[in-house]
């Protein structure tokens, strides 16, 4: 039974490590394509569609802007703190045995592997996607690390909420 376990939890950490791979090369490629095939920081704006352009942002902060780095250290320090917080979900990836969970983490994962790239190439996180619907954007101007961290780290609240661990019912005396 223990063997059996063992394998499990060696499957949940292959396919989670596959995912961040996959999601780290998808946000990688995606950069350079808007970077260096379509020529976005030149151009600014490419308008895609009615509700989505490709406007260019160069967003030396993490989550909504906060912790804006203004100079070199305050970069570097931000890559250690992310490099720092994706050990850490590594390690939980490591120990989960829940399989959505393991999924969750490897979309955080993989999504920060590649805004610590970013960070560490350029010295900012290059974000280029814009959903708005007229002048009202719901969300900032992000990339598919982004996409990929928000996702992750939405299933994992949505399945705290929503499931119980089963209690263990008490011996009595």
């Amino acid at each position: 039974m223990a063997e059996t376990a063992e394998i499990s939890l060696s499957r949940n950490r292959i396919m989670a490590l596959g995912i961040a791979a996959t999601i780290f090369i998808a946000d990688q490629l995606s950069k350079w394509v808007v970077i260096s095939a379509l020529g976005l920081p030149r151009q600014g704006v490419i308008d895609i569609a009615p509700i989505f352009d490709l406007r260019w942002v160069e967003n030396r902060g993490v989550s909504m802007g906060l912790l804006t780095a203004s100079s070199e250290w305050q970069r570097w320090l931000l890559v250690a703190l992310t490099a720092l917080i994706s050990i850490g979900v590594f390690l939980w990836i490591w120990r989960e045995r829940n399989r959505m969970d393991t999924v969750a983490l490897s979309f955080v994962l993989g999504g920060a592997l590649g805004n610590i790239v970013d960070r560490i190439r350029y010295g900012y996180v290059a974000d280029f996607l814009d959903l708005h619907f007229g002048e009202w954007r719901p969300f900032l101007i992000f990339n598919v690390a982004d996409a990929a961290i928000t996702i992750g780290v939405l299933l994992l609240v949505v399945r705290a909420l929503l499931t119980r661990d089963k209690k263990i019912p008490r011996k009595e005396v």
